[in-house]
């Protein structure tokens, strides 16, 4: 640490392959999807149910957290049983899928108020860190990357592993039967490929993710902290 002046040895880590290789957990990928519009025939709900499909064959637990009753974030206190719903799904997640329609050139308010529902306990660790996260948007006119674009930002912001893949429907309203199902096109490929990467990245993170999200400023504040503790503990 001699050329390292500035680094506190007890926080500095040099990474362990060995700590980056995932347990084997019995239990099934826990995914959990949110959509963004309460239109009666949404169509990131339909996309949404379709991706359930998709994940549920791929082998994952799914839950859909449905907004309708979500009051606007600061609006209703904590214990509002829509706004506990949704902290105890983020909670139990180890991966999640947003999809939102795009507004105005951006992602719903519907999807923003859900993801401004969730805690920022210390003002660092987030609900959502380390968990994996697919971002998917429709839109009624051509396609458009504004709303999935923003989307990872927020991911971003959330500490989620944001996977690469990703899926933009153009015309939603001509993508889906009057059943709801969605019809057999090069979007539809896309889903699969976008919900199967984000299986996968969730069979790699889950498990490590503690690991991988693990930084040095923050170990380095706890160590302060624990220092002070014992230092008071002496006096």
């Amino acid at each position: 640490m001699s050329d390292l002046p500035n680094i506190v040895p007890a926080a500095f880590e040099v990474p362990e392959l060995s700590r980056l290789i995932a347990p084997v957990l019995q239990h099934k990928p826990r995914i959990l999807m949110l959509y963004g519009s309460l239109r009666e025939r949404s169509y990131s709900r339909l996309l949404t149910l379709e991706a359930q499909r998709l994940l549920e064959s791929l082998g994952a637990e799914v839950r859909i957290f449905h907004p309708h009753g979500l009051p606007l974030p600061g609006d209703a206190p904590d214990d509002h049983p829509k706004v506990q719903e949704l902290r105890e799904a983020m909670v139990w997640s180890e991966g999640q899928v947003w999809t939102s329609p795009e507004r105005h050139g951006a992602m719903s308010s519907v999807l923003k108020a859900q993801i401004d529902w969730i805690p920022l306990p210390g003002g660092a660790i987030r609900p959502t860190q380390g968990r994996t996260l697919a971002v998917m948007q429709v839109s009624g006119g051509s396609q458009s990357f504004n709303a999935v674009n923003q989307m990872r930002i927020l991911g971003r912001w959330m500490r989620m592993v944001t996977i690469p893949n990703q899926s933009s429907v153009a015309k939603a309203f001509q993508e889906f039967e009057p059943d709801g199902r969605m019809k057999p096109s090069s979007f539809y490929d896309r889903v699969v490929d976008v919900m199967e990467e984000l299986v996968k990245f969730t069979l790699i993170n889950r498990g490590v993710s503690g690991y991988l999200t693990s930084r040095y400023s923050e170990r380095k504040e706890a160590a302060a902290k624990l220092e002070e503790r014992v230092g008071l503990k002496a006096i």
